[in-house]
C-alpha cells in the first residue's frame, strides 16, 4: 500500500542525538562531581599553599578522577563544538579544517593536563 502524504526521504544520522545528549550530560554529572570533591578538599583542608594544593593531587584516587575529569571535559567540548560546525558553518571544506583544529586543540590540551598532573 503506497502512502501519498508526509516525507519520503530517509533521515542520515538522527540516532545520534540521543547518544550526544546523553554523552553530554554525563561528562556534565562528571565535572560536577570533580568539583564538589575539589571544594570540599579546600573547604576543609588546611591553610592552601603549594604543599597542599599538591597533596590534593597526590592520591592515586584524585588523579584517577582528575584524569576522568579532563577527559570528560575534552569529549564534552568536543561534542558541543561539533555541533556548532555543523550547524553553522555550511562550506564542507571549512567545516573539516574547524573539526581537525578543534580536535587537535582539545586532545593537546587533555595531553599537557595529564602530563602536569601525572608529574606532581
Amino acid at each position: 500500500m503506497n502512502k501519498n502524504y508526509g516525507s519520503q526521504r530517509i533521515v542520515v544520522g538522527a540516532h545520534y542525538g540521543l547518544r550526544d545528549w546523553l554523552s553530554q550530560r554525563v561528562t556534565a554529572v562528571l565535572m560536577a562531581l570533580f568539583t564538589i570533591v575539589l571544594l570540599a578538599q579546600l573547604i576543609f583542608g588546611a591553610e592552601l599553599g603549594y604543599v597542599r594544593w599538591a597533596g590534593i593531587f597526590s592520591s592515586q584516587w584524585m588523579k584517577l578522577l582528575t584524569l576522568v575529569t579532563v577527559l570528560s571535559l575534552a569529549w564534552h567540548a568536543w561534542v558541543g563544538m561539533r555541533d556548532i560546525w555543523m550547524d553553522y558553518i555550511h562550506h564542507v571544506g571549512l567545516k573539516l579544517v574547524l573539526q581537525v583544529a578543534t580536535i587537535v586543540w582539545l586532545v593537546a590540551c587533555a595531553g599537557w593536563a595529564i602530563q602536569v598532573l601525572w608529574r606532581l
